[in-house]
């Protein structure tokens, strides 16, 4: 069924590559595979889907997906803020990096006896920046990937990033998260309001977070 026809939303999906010189980049293990998953699933309900997708390996099968790929934090930052405003809502499930080398050298770095010190900086934080741009008719969802408080920290990153709802992954569950196939999910609005899920293949996952965004778009039409 078509329950998101006429509905246009943003996905981010991937992680972020942080060039140190020509070769080499810090960057982490985060596959897409969750983010992708997501982007189908809202397109198989009609939605009008853009994907912003970091660095990968990852395909889409549903052609009326829009794609940009970017490479840098910052990329992707400037990507979404630019297009916030034209979507009804927003799913940031990239795994953006958190510092970035304050310099990029452009040549190849020679390895010498002594240490190698690179100095980074924060990146700009997208979710949060969106969130400070949301509208009453927007939604905006985030990821949060935790080992400890889980809970207080997912409801933290709620709150500072103005998200309707967040997704939260814990590192302590084994097999999901990053380049698996399979992710076990709590999806929190509140500390008194929260579901949590057994571990499933990421389409089911996307099948969930899919339904929870409904119901935010169910919520919105009654006001």
């Amino acid at each position: 069924k078509k329950t998101l026809k006429n509905k246009k939303i943003l996905i981010t999906a991937g992680p972020s590559y942080e060039k140190i010189d020509a070769v080499r980049f810090i960057g982490n293990y985060s596959s897409g595979k969750m983010g992708y998953a997501i982007a189908e699933e809202l397109a198989d309900r009609g939605a009008e889907v853009c994907l912003v997708s970091g660095p990968g390996n990852q395909t889409l099968s549903n052609k009326k997906i829009k794609l940009i790929r970017t490479d840098s934090a910052q990329e992707m930052y400037d990507v979404c803020v630019d297009i916030f405003k034209k979507y009804d809502a927003a799913i940031m499930s990239a795994a953006v990096a958190d510092y970035t080398p304050v310099k990029v050298v452009d040549n190849k770095i020679k390895r010498e006896k002594n240490n190698l010190k690179i100095e980074l900086k924060p990146t700009k934080d997208i979710a949060e920046k969106l969130g400070s741009l949301k509208q009453k008719n927007q939604i905006l969802a985030g990821f949060a990937l935790e080992k400890e408080n889980e809970i207080d920290n997912a409801v933290l990153k709620l709150k500072k990033k103005n998200l309707n709802f967040v997704v939260l992954n814990s590192l302590n569950d084994k097999n999901t998260c990053f380049n698996s196939d399979f992710n076990k999910i709590t999806i929190i609005y509140n500390k008194k309001r929260k579901y949590e899920f057994v571990k499933k293949q990421k389409r089911i996952v996307a099948k969930d977070i899919a339904d929870h965004l409904e119901m935010e778009f169910s919520d919105i039409n009654k006001l």
